[in-house]
C-alpha cells in the first residue's frame, strides 16, 4: 500500500446504495490553485460486478480508504480491462492515512 501525499494505491471500499464493494484502487491528486481545491482521480482494478453496475448507469458512490472518512466519488466508464474510473474534488480520501491537509 502506498500513502504518498499525492498518490494512493491499495484497498478501499465503495459504498453503493445496496451495500459495500471492496476494491483495489490507484489514485492521484493535484491542487488546483485557481479553484483553491484538490482534484483527484484514479481507477479500480477490474471488478466484474462493478463494471456491470456502471455499465447500467451507476455514477455515484462513496469511497472509504482505511483510516480515512467516507468521501463522495463519481464513477466513470469502465476501461477495456474492466476497471472503473473514479474521481472527486476536495480533500482526497486517503489524506487522513498519512498525507497533508487541504
Amino acid at each position: 500500500m502506498s500513502t504518498d501525499a499525492e498518490e494512493y494505491r491499495g484497498p478501499a471500499t465503495l459504498r453503493l446504495e445496496d451495500g459495500p464493494v471492496p476494491v483495489e484502487i490507484r489514485m492521484s491528486a493535484h491542487f488546483e490553485p485557481i479553484e483553491g481545491r484538490f482534484r483527484w482521480a484514479g481507477r479500480t482494478k477490474p471488478h466484474d460486478m462493478l463494471r456491470e453496475r456502471v455499465g447500467a448507469g451507476l455514477r455515484k458512490a462513496a469511497i472509504v480508504v482505511p483510516g480515512s472518512p467516507e468521501t463522495a466519488v463519481k464513477l466513470g466508464d469502465p476501461d477495456p480491462w474492466g476497471g472503473i474510473r473514479i474521481s472527486g474534488t476536495g480533500t482526497p480520501p486517503w489524506f487522513a492515512t498519512g498525507g497533508r491537509d487541504e
